[in-house]
């Protein structure tokens, strides 16, 4: 998204006049976001909210962003959703034209700490607030955190892997860890780390390889752990992959060589995830309910417009320059006997998208 300027004319008093709705009409034209309101309006307390991408996850434009969209149309509250698809730059141009449309509060999903805090710094400059939603923005100014507690998500991967591969003595582990960028990504990698340096210490499980996916890419996890498998002679007995996009990738690495199944992990019980779980090619999954989240995050950011103090606050985690207030929700691990028990839930796939195609035998020998 790039903003017109303003070209500065010297010009009569009554052609100047004719100009203003002119220049009105350029910056809403810059905003291509999702919005509930005309943008031909100056959005004055409104909610603004900055995805960072629709490739790392599916989540942040076939969930997210319904619901948080649903959320504010149901308060009567005036909202614009953009994304940044990755574009670091595009998203600090949202988060202005969010600003000069009128936004108060900015919901805001950085695609790294430095980019994010430089956002935080400018709205606060202009009396905004920012509520870091779902990642946490590194030694930044965002007044409030939205998440689930990312420490706990990667210990429930690190016990789901102890869990899948059993008995399994001296197994050979890969660790395929999120973005370096993205401090869940640490959150998570600390969680399962906590589970895994026990095994590796006292010989129960060997560590063969540990490496982050820059930006999540599962394009670039997919070559990763080619390498992986390559410098191990294909000697690799179980994969903790941070979510199941680069789960996915692992998988499919180890099909194209025909090796077996072997126990991999994800996160975000998304729709391919749960397929491979049924499928076998995946042992675990993490939900995150993000309807929960999207419904905290938006309920917050309304008692933020309206000036109230904010009632779900009851944590704080530190940024490495502050302490921010914060609402953590709990995740839960998903495994092949327990997805009966959330497919009811708005934000988790249909049974019947999940059990499509060739996946309707394994459903049925699940009891789904």
């Amino acid at each position: 998204m790039k903003f017109k300027g303003r070209k500065q004319l010297v010009l009569g008093a009554s052609v100047l006049a004719l100009a203003v709705p002119v220049a009105a009409c350029g910056s809403d034209n810059s905003d291509k976001g999702d919005s509930s309101s005309s943008s031909s309006k100056k959005d004055k307390g409104s909610v603004a909210v900055l995805l960072p991408d629709s490739k790392s996850s599916t989540r942040w434009e076939t969930v997210d962003r319904p619901f948080l969209k649903k959320a504010f149309d149901a308060a009567g509250v005036k909202s614009t959703i953009t994304n940044a698809e990755g574009d670091k730059s595009a998203q600090q141009q949202q988060a202005e034209q969010a600003i000069t449309n009128g936004a108060k509060v900015l919901l805001l999903v950085n695609l790294d700490s430095g980019s994010g805090a430089a956002i935080a710094a400018n709205a606060k400059s202009q009396g905004v607030k920012v509520i870091d939603y779902d990642r946490l923005t590194l030694k930044g100014d965002s007044d409030y955190y939205v998440s689930f507690d990312n420490e706990k998500v990667g210990k429930l991967q690190g016990q789901g892997l102890v869990d899948c591969l059993g008995s399994k003595k001296g197994a050979q582990i890969a660790e395929l860890n999120g973005s370096p960028t993205d401090n869940n990504a640490t959150l998570f990698k600390n969680g399962y780390d906590s589970v895994l340096k026990p095994k590796f210490a006292d010989g129960t499980f060997k560590k063969v390889a540990d490496q982050s996916v820059p930006d999540w890419d599962n394009q670039k996890a997919l070559t990763i752990f080619e390498q992986m498998l390559q410098k191990q002679s294909n000697k690799i007995d179980g994969v903790l992959a941070a979510n199941d996009g680069l789960g996915n990738a692992a998988i499919s690495a180890l099909k194209q060589r025909k090796l077996p199944q072997i126990p991999v992990t994800g996160q975000d019980a998304t729709l391919e995830g749960l397929q491979n779980i049924l499928n076998g090619d995946q042992c675990m999954t993490v939900y995150k309910a993000i309807k929960k989240e999207t419904d905290a995050s938006a309920a917050l950011a309304i008692q933020l417009l309206k000036g109230e103090t904010p009632s779900d606050v009851t944590a704080k985690v530190n940024n490495g320059n502050k302490d921010v207030p914060a609402i953590l929700l709990e995740p839960v691990a998903v495994t092949k006997d327990n997805i009966k028990d959330y497919m009811g839930e708005a934000d988790f796939p249909k049974k019947e998208d999940i059990c499509a195609g060739k996946v309707a035998e394994k459903c049925t020998a699940a009891g789904l």
